[in-house]
């Protein structure tokens, strides 16, 4: 049996905490959620943005816990094979797992600026970690 490390309420808190601030330096309303290795929600927050990227940031994050890797690189492959939607996928830039010692713990997601702004305050968030 192989133990591996899993996200606390206090990595958690440190993680949403570093993405709040990045998008209140931004000026950008963002929501940001962060889910664990399943793509189970952790934590969600609402930076005054739209109601629509509720759905979006967590989206991010679920596709990204899910397949390991930046929720953005599905939007090429989508592009080649529109059978992959059916994955109730978000092929959209802003979302990045949350690895510890090469083992996805879980990760975060970011909807509300351009797919390179939730990108980058995604990754301010993982840095926390």
């Amino acid at each position: 049996m192989r133990n591996k490390p899993c996200l606390t309420h206090d990595d958690v808190r440190r993680i949403a905490e570093a993405a709040r601030n990045a998008a209140l330096a931004e000026k950008i309303a963002m929501s940001i959620a962060i889910v664990d290795d399943g793509g189970h929600l952790l934590w969600f927050e609402r930076l005054d943005a739209r109601a629509s990227t509720i759905t979006v940031a967590t989206g991010k994050a679920r596709t990204s816990a899910l397949m390991r890797g930046p929720s953005g690189a599905l939007e090429s492959r989508v592009a080649a094979q529109p059978a992959l939607l059916a994955l109730d996928a978000m092929p959209l830039q802003g979302g990045l797992p949350l690895m510890v010692d090469g083992d996805c713990v879980g990760a975060i997601g970011v909807s509300g600026g351009t797919g390179e702004q939730d990108e980058r305050v995604a990754s301010v968030g993982c840095r926390a970690l």
